[in-house]
């Protein structure tokens, strides 16, 4: 597998839109012959801090305002949308762990002449820990907000199983696949799950919210790698035993924030990973999406490790 990586360029503000009121940029890559824009945005000067979205159905660099707002005071914020969801491009390539693994490491090479900070939420954790072992001079510090390696799908029903992958197929076909993820991207039942395991505070799930949220996931192609992430083709480890790994030893200083009201079979997760020495951790109120409902609780954790 190979990946080139180019050069970034800006984008004018009609082409595009902001997501953390910062300015919006193009980074041009390569994978495996095919060429990809990831759109990426900075905020702020001072030293350099990336923020990653967590993986999900309507994943965004937008989710990650409210701390990019208070980040930037201090530092260069660059936030980005991962390749497959959001403003970046979204073909139907096979979404797998190595195409992210090796996006991460050579982004961070382009966009970053010395060690920097990094804010990591849900599966985009196990991206960077990664990351922070197989090149641990790129990085100096992690957060690691809610971090999670097992996809919904495995959550709910165990092991990866082969009907795994045929619902993965299935949502990647032509027709039925596009109308299964129609009906799995309704404003109802994204309410519902927000309310299940995203969000604590009801009141914030307002009709606007949702509208926002579904919009995302209309753009073309947006069903491919959500398909992928619900489904456990981008877990990026299999085990827990293979995340606990790369913290033994420490590759560098580690924050780990945990949400009070996270399901319980991924606090459990999260808990074993914040038993490990070295490892600084904090419970705060929040679920999966505690990085962006809980801005306010979370940053002043942030600002003090950093």
């Amino acid at each position: 597998m190979t990946a080139i990586s180019n050069e970034t360029t800006q984008v004018p503000s009609s082409s595009t839109f902001t997501e953390i009121g910062g300015v919006v940029h193009e980074y041009d890559w390569n994978w495996q012959g095919q060429p990809l824009t990831v759109v990426y945005e900075t905020r702020g000067e001072g030293t350099p801090i990336l923020l990653l979205p967590a993986f999900s159905t309507v994943s965004t660099r937008a989710e990650m305002r409210g701390l990019a707002e208070r980040l930037s005071a201090q530092f260069e914020v660059f936030a980005l949308d991962w390749i497959g969801f959001g403003q970046s491009s979204r073909p139907s390539l096979v979404y797998c762990p190595e195409l992210y693994q090796q996006f991460l490491q050579d982004f961070v090479r382009d966009q970053f002449e010395t060690a920097i900070p990094v804010v990591a939420a849900g599966h985009a954790a196990g991206y960077v820990l990664q990351l922070a072992q197989n090149h641990p001079s790129v990085l100096s510090k992690m957060v690691l907000v809610a971090p999670t390696w097992q996809s919904p799908l495995r959550v709910m029903s165990g092991e990866p199983q082969g009907w795994h992958r045929g619902i993965r197929e299935l949502v990647r076909s032509p027709l039925l696949g596009q109308a299964i993820y129609q009906l799995n991207t309704t404003p109802a039942f994204l309410r519902f799950m927000y309310g299940q395991h995203v969000y604590v505070d009801d009141t914030r799930l307002t009709p606007e919210f949702i509208a926002k949220k579904r919009q995302i996931t209309q753009s073309p192609g947006a069903r491919f790698a959500p398909a992928a992430f619900v489904t456990g083709g981008i877990d990026p480890v299999s085990s827990r035993a293979e995340l606990l790994s790369y913290l033994q030893p420490l590759p560098v200083p580690v924050k780990m924030i945990i949400g009070e009201q996270v399901p319980p079979n991924s606090k459990t997760e999260m808990e074993a990973l914040a038993e490990l020495t070295g490892v600084e951790a904090s419970v705060l109120p929040g679920s999966l999406g505690m990085h962006e409902e809980y801005p306010d609780s979370i940053f002043p954790e942030i600002a003090n490790f950093l």
